[in-house]
């Protein structure tokens, strides 16, 4: 049986939740999965400081894999301190329609939304110059395009589809047209993949009324971040979205991966077992086939969206079963105690 070791980052509100959750299917998984845990809650964060991130990234550094729950974001982002910390340059989010839930946008949606992870008007929370005038800085660097762009390209190849790069590269004809220049450089390495680009606001508008025509998306930060949240609306509840973060070592290989639910700490809920834990099953079996445990990975993300699809889900998308329940639910359909065996 192979054995992985996965450092497993907790947070805040759910996250216990969705820990408990993500163990039950884990220890009936054909694998043995090692969870090295750190605690980035906001009380251990507090009260450790800085000691604490060295911490996670140090084991982040050693394992090359983790999985993080959502934490609160209050003196300082952990996501942002971990992404300049590990040098974080690619977020991948894959959003697709789920059968089995209702939802407002009744065209099937399959999209996968790659995004720079640095830059845009993340990087600078701006300055005032005076009462009245507020400034702030936009950076967009050619490195981590490059980055975006060859993951973008890889998928597309796995997927055997195209990419659309989006920006609004006619406004932003520096920033932006830098990283199309990019995008487009690297599309001449993949010849067999069809790209084409668009303005953001236009393919928003795409999406919604020809999603057909979208499948690997690359953007700039924030488009990327915006387009992601608005996607797992489309689909009906961002607590179905799950995300990758990627760093790259010079060859361009991926050195440390980092999987995470895209929801929030969902407070007003905590510790009534009644959170969704689809995105962090989810996650775990992106994180399973980033490891090798295809085969694993596919059977988890199969019996979670069977498991919705046959209305045996949580309330927020209309079913009646307890986090426990579901995930009981998940662990059965998958057949993992039988595989394990």
């Amino acid at each position: 049986m192979n054995t992985h070791r996965v450092v497993e980052l907790h947070g805040d509100g759910i996250s216990a939740e969705l820990s408990r959750s993500v163990h039950s299917v884990a220890e009936a998984l054909p694998c043995r999965i090692e969870f090295l845990g750190v605690d980035l809650s906001e009380q251990n964060r507090t009260r450790r400081g800085q000691a604490i991130y060295k911490d996670a990234t140090g084991l982040l550094q050693e394992c090359r894999v983790g999985l993080k729950y959502p934490t609160a974001t209050t003196a300082e982002s952990p996501n942002a301190v971990l992404r300049d910390m590990l040098d974080f340059a690619v977020i991948h989010r894959p959003v697709a329609t789920i059968p089995g839930i209702e939802t407002n946008f009744k065209k099937p949606l399959d999209i996968d939304v790659v995004r720079i992870a640095t830059g845009g008007t993340y990087e600078d929370p701006g300055r005032r110059l005076n009462r009245e005038t507020a400034v702030s800085v936009r950076v967009i660097e050619r490195g981590p395009s490059l980055l975006a762009a060859r993951f973008a390209f890889r998928l597309a190849e796995r997927r055997a589809t195209h990419v659309v790069s989006a920006s609004k590269y006619t406004i932003q004809k520096e920033t932006d047209g830098l990283f199309e220049e990019a995008v487009s450089e690297v599309a001449r390495e993949f010849p067999r993949i069809a790209h084409r680009k668009e303005l953001f606001d236009s393919l928003l508008a795409g999406i919604v009324m020809r999603p057909d025509k979208y499948a690997v998306i690359v953007t700039p930060n924030e488009y990327g971040d915006f387009l992601s949240d608005a996607a797992c609306g489309l689909i009906g509840s961002i607590g179905l979205g799950d995300s990758s973060n990627y760093s790259f070592d010079e060859a361009g290989l991926v050195r440390v991966a980092m999987f995470d639910p895209a929801g929030g700490t969902a407070p007003d809920i905590a510790g009534k077992d009644l959170c969704n834990p689809s995105a962090a099953l989810l996650s775990l079996a992106n994180l399973l086939q980033h490891v090798g445990e295809v085969e694993a990975g596919a059977r988890v993300r199969a019996a979670v969206l069977e498991a919705i699809a046959a209305g045996r889900s949580t309330a927020d998308i209309g079913g009646k079963l307890s986090t426990t329940q579901f995930t009981e639910e998940v662990v059965r359909r998958a057949d993992l105690a039988q595989s394990r065996a």
